[in-house]
């Protein structure tokens, strides 16, 4: 428990990056693929990283699926900037399954802290949003880019809150605790 309440700071900078992320794709709806490419690549990958390394610290049910959602988005912000061209389909796909995978990886992370922390329901929570994300994308693929950026922004933003507030909440908790 301690060693993930130790990195809230993590999720703090997820939780930025996602909001930089969704306030960007909604003041600039008309974002063209590269340039939605490199973003998404770089929140991915930003965002993968951080998972990988509060997995890699604490020693928990949860340390696994942290792990892997901090691998696949590593992997999927490596696709985006290998594949710069890719069509606005193959994009959608590719956000789609990362969101789909990431968000049930952090519902059962979310699920699996409960016992240890209160408000881990933030977790859970952006899990949930990421997870209906991907799915939304998936069953409406018709809609295009421009949808894909407005709900990547909307969904980031929302995520990005769900997350500083629980960085916040295990912030909180090592104070409480007497952990440095």
């Amino acid at each position: 428990m301690r060693d993930i309440a130790q990195s809230w700071s993590l999720l703090l900078v997820r939780g930025i990056a996602a909001i930089i992320l969704g306030v960007l794709a909604i003041v600039w709806p008309g974002i063209t693929l590269l340039v939605l490419v490199i973003i998404f690549g770089l929140y991915a990958i930003i965002g993968g990283i951080s998972s990988l390394v509060a997995g890699l610290r604490h020693r928990s049910d949860s340390r696994v699926w942290l792990i892997l959602s901090g691998v696949l988005g590593i992997i999927a912000g490596i696709i985006a900037f290998v594949w710069p061209g890719l069509t606005s389909l193959a994009l959608l796909y590719v956000v789609a399954f990362w969101a789909i995978f990431s968000g049930v990886s952090e519902i059962v992370a979310g699920i699996q802290l409960r016992k240890r922390i209160q408000n881990e329901w933030m977790l859970i929570v952006g899990g949930i949003l990421s997870l209906i994300f991907g799915l939304l994308l998936l069953f409406f693929p018709g809609a295009g880019l421009l949808s894909l950026v407005w709900l990547l922004g909307i969904f980031a933003i929302l995520y990005g809150i769900a997350m500083i507030i629980l960085s916040f909440t295990l912030k909180k908790f090592t104070k409480r605790a007497g952990m440095p």
